[in-house]
């Protein structure tokens, strides 16, 4: 049991460098937001077609923007999973975000894959308070 609450601080301090990874590179995009910002505005005034360099630049603003805010919620998701992890609560969240770190390459699939495995140990589960498959203690159950 103690390797175990070893093995969820450790996951805890890496879902916590990991997510500070995947705000960076949140904001890889945002060249292309100000890109974007630059083509409405008319910065890249070059003359006869405004119109489509407005066009394209309202496009540029849209998906960089939506592409951010994407990164920032899963970074969020990550900071938040070293938190719970550490705390030992909210399971199924931890599970979840787990899984989906794996699309993360390199980093978050590593650790996605070690937090899943440690997670299905039976000793980690009594400790979030999950017993086969199911939130919560027998004393609240009835």
């Amino acid at each position: 049991m103690n390797n175990d609450a070893e093995h969820l601080r450790l996951l805890s301090i890496f879902h916590y460098v990991v997510g500070g990874l995947a705000v960076l590179f949140a904001l890889l995009p945002a060249m292309h937001l100000f890109m974007g910002i630059a083509m409405v505005t008319g910065r890249f005034d070059e003359g006869s077609n405004q119109t489509e360099a407005r066009f394209f630049g309202w496009f540029f603003i849209v998906i960089a923007s939506a592409m951010i805010a994407a990164g920032f919620a899963f970074a969020a998701s990550m900071i938040l999973t070293g938190r719970f992890l550490a705390q030992r609560v909210y399971y199924t969240f931890c599970f979840v975000v787990a899984a989906l770190e794996c699309v993360f390459v390199p980093f978050g699939t590593v650790l996605g894959v070690f937090t899943i495995v440690v997670l299905q140990r039976p000793a980690v589960k009594e400790m979030f308070g999950t017993t086969s498959g199911r939130q919560g203690s027998d004393e609240a159950q009835g």
